[in-house]
């Protein structure tokens, strides 16, 4: 018996399902996550009890939310934990490197942990991991795949809303 639950939310990049525990979010997957969560852990399907979630990641898409204001109680290794602390200090609209992240937790020498651990966030675009980008500036892995990490990161950058704009015009 598992003491989570879980809501689907559709959004412009596909199905989202968001999970949550007694303390907080532990995850927000979507349809296609790599690598794939354990979806035996979702709890039962209860969309009213994370409406809030719901609607604050819809507002995010709609352009209208930039941060987040949710319990959150993701699950991981101390390291981890501490990446994932730091991809929430990088801006809206706004990318860094592991590097960066790697002299923000204290270890500039463990590029390559951060970047798994970076792959391994639960609670994605909460905790912006779509943000962090090679050193070069070029787009990396994803949980979402490329596709939708440049479409969060153009969301991010008011590009797409300039072009759902100009198509609501026209």
């Amino acid at each position: 018996m598992t003491d989570t639950k879980h809501a689907i939310v559709d959004t412009p990049v596909g199905a989202i399902t968001i999970v949550a525990g007694a303390a907080g979010i532990q995850g927000l997957y979507y349809a296609e996550h790599r690598p794939a969560p354990d979806e035996a852990g979702f709890g039962d399907r209860d969309d009213a009890a994370l409406a809030d979630a719901a609607e604050q990641l819809r507002a995010y898409f709609a352009g209208e939310r930039t941060t987040f204001d949710l319990a959150l109680d993701p699950v991981g290794t101390p390291f981890q934990l501490r990446v994932w602390e730091a991809l929430r200090e990088i801006p809206y609209g706004e990318t860094r490197t592991y590097g960066w992240i790697a002299e923000r937790i204290g270890q500039p020498t463990a590029v390559r942990a951060v970047g798994l651990a970076n792959s391994r966030n639960p609670i994605s675009i909460v905790v912006p991991c779509h943000r962090v980008v090679g050193s070069t500036g070029k787009l990396t892995g994803y949980a979402g795949g490329l596709v939708c990490k440049r479409t969060l990161l153009d969301l991010e950058s008011g590009a797409l809303l300039d072009v759902v704009a100009r198509e609501s015009i026209a």
